[in-house]
């Protein structure tokens, strides 16, 4: 396959990478911190936390967790949303040699008990507010080891105590719950500091993260991320980053938008551990989807590097009060997630002088494997070109690779590419071809400058904001409510999320209402899951063979 797309690099960007520069995440980690101590890590909510004090704190939580007596590789879950406990509790996990379990803090009690028992989780790290939840999961799972968070741990004493009673008593956002013995992050940071730490011999093949995702065929799984392959990522990323950085005006430092949740992947690599590598200033937003306290941050810093997906991009610019921030030093906005909508980017570029840069990647590929380059004027509607170190193939069903221009299954091949799903071979064969390549189950097409775009979706997933919805955990709930002979979910397009969850079904009484299946949808799922349209029929298309055909639905037949 000849790597066409190299010829269409920026200046400056190299055909590959070296993904053996550290030997481990812990080891890029620490680096950062000798090299970048007097530096602002993050911020969130005003609260400064430098370098120096990430350091500290990541090492007691690391210390802590070493006390317990656990073995390395041992699963942590970690359970909260963009505050300054998430990144010392992640970097604490990987830096006492144990693997981390990022759980979205929206799943309901059902959805946490399967990924904490598929993962093997035996310590989580959880939000006060989320508990409760908690609560109603763990009598099923392993977790022998629960530290329970407040959102005023590390904002210091007069304002962390204001933050939690406004939490607990004002805005009534934490539910009662009753856990075994739990430990406060407080505790956990007060005697890790006193206890000793050892730093583990982690290797390039040690497991750093296990990140759930629906992949190709839409049943939750693990997609085992590797020390290695996330460094790949980061050295990918970085290099692409590269020319970006290079244009005027001149920075010292970069100031990242962290809006995007820290347990999606996308944030995962390019705000916490691109950013900290990069010695850069993050800053946290909590809630993404206060679109008013989210511009009043904002409008603090002169950002310069903002990841996001299209539906954040365009609440902002539908906002009156988006005028009120500068963008003078902005480097880059990144898409990802979805698909970005050309009006948006076209939005977006007019009123900020940058445009989107839309990339590509998922869970399995940790994540970026296509990006657009930093220097594009307008909108491509392309994912852009494989990032250093990576092969795109466009194939066909049979695995044979397709002549530039046709449509086929986008597959990858690079070193950020997992090894495979946790305890599921079976997955694991079904999206690797048999000479190294990951079967995306996207349609794509690659045109002769190497740029890909994406067509057509081969799997079922809904994607809803950027978060996967798997259309078989959707329908197995609604069927057992009760009241349906058949149903099925697909995605319709939606302006505010770029796609919706609509169900389809038969109903065995006249009197089942919309409102029925919704409100116990709501019960046991996210709410992001749960159908925003529901449709009764008398009946659903099939197969010869009886199966439901989604894409007739989806297509409105």
């Amino acid at each position: 396959m000849e790597k066409i797309w190299l010829r269409n690099y920026p200046p400056g960007v190299p055909a590959e990478i070296d993904p053996s520069l550290y030997p481990s995440l812990v080891a890029m980690i620490e680096e950062s911190f000798k090299a970048y101590p007097d530096r602002t890590a993050f911020v969130c909510m005003d609260k400064r936390m430098s370098y120096r004090e990430l350091d500290d704190a990541s090492r007691a939580f690391a210390a802590f967790l070493q006390s317990l007596g656990l073995k390395r590789g041992t699963r942590i879950a970690i359970m909260m949303p963009n505050i300054l406990q998430s990144p010392v509790a992640v970097l604490g996990a990987l830096r006492a040699g144990m693997t981390v379990v990022n759980v979205n803090p929206l799943y309901k009690a059902r959805e946490l008990e399967f990924q904490l028992s598929d993962s093997g989780a035996e310590v989580i790290v959880v939000l006060e507010n989320f508990a409760s939840v908690l609560q109603h999961a763990m009598p099923h799972t392993n977790v022998k080891h629960v530290i329970v968070a407040t959102m005023g741990d590390m904002l210091g004493l007069l304002k962390g105590t204001i933050v939690n009673l406004v939490v607990r008593h004002f805005k009534k956002m934490v539910p009662a719950h009753d856990l075994p013995d739990p430990h406060t992050f407080k505790e956990v940071l007060g005697k890790g500091r006193s206890l000793p730490y050892t730093r583990p011999e982690l290797g390039p093949d040690d497991i750093a993260f296990l990140q759930y995702t629906g992949g190709t065929t839409g049943v939750a799984k693990g997609a085992i991320l590797l020390h290695r392959n996330l460094l790949a990522n980061m050295m990918q990323v970085g290099a692409w980053y590269k020319p970006m950085v290079a244009l005027p005006p001149p920075i010292d430092k970069l100031i990242i938008v962290t809006a995007l949740p820290l347990y999606h992947i996308f944030a995962l690599t390019a705000c916490l551990l691109f950013g900290v590598r990069m010695g850069a200033t993050s800053l946290l937003i909590p809630n993404p989807r206060d679109i008013p306290g989210l511009i009043k941050e904002l409008a603090k810093f002169q950002v310069n590097f903002f990841p996001a997906v299209n539906t954040l991009f365009n609440a902002l610019l539908h906002h009156p009060d988006f005028k009120s921030i500068d963008w003078s030093m902005l480097k880059s906005t990144i898409g990802g997630g979805m698909a970005v909508q050309k009006h948006v980017a076209e939005e977006w570029m007019k009123a900020t002088g940058r445009p989107i840069i839309e990339g590509y990647g998922l869970s399995e590929t940790s994540p970026v494997l296509c990006c657009n380059r930093g220097d594009i004027t307008e909108f491509t509607g392309t994912i852009g070109y494989p990032v250093p170190s990576t092969e795109i193939s466009i194939r066909d069903d049979a695995g044979k690779e397709l002549p530039l221009g046709e449509a086929g299954e986008i597959c990858a091949r690079g070193p950020q590419i997992m090894p495979g799903y946790w305890n599921r071979p079976d997955e694991t064969r079904l999206v690797m071809t048999s000479d190294g390549f990951f079967r995306t189950g996207d349609i794509g097409t690659m045109d002769a400058e190497g740029r890909v775009k994406i067509v057509d979706r081969k799997k079922d997933m809904i994607s809803v904001s950027g978060f996967k919805v798997f259309p078989n955990e959707v329908e197995d709930l609604a069927m057992s409510q009760g009241g349906l002979v058949e149903c099925a979910a697909v995605g319709v397009p939606d302006e505010n999320s770029g796609e919706a969850v609509k169900l389809f079904a038969v109903k065995k009484s006249p009197n089942l209402t919309e409102q029925d299946v919704r409100k116990y949808l709501a019960e046991k799922l996210a709410a992001y899951k749960v159908p925003k349209h529901i449709e009764f029929r008398n009946e659903l298309p099939k197969t010869n063979v009886g199966k439901i055909l989604r894409r007739a639905l989806r297509d409105g037949e």
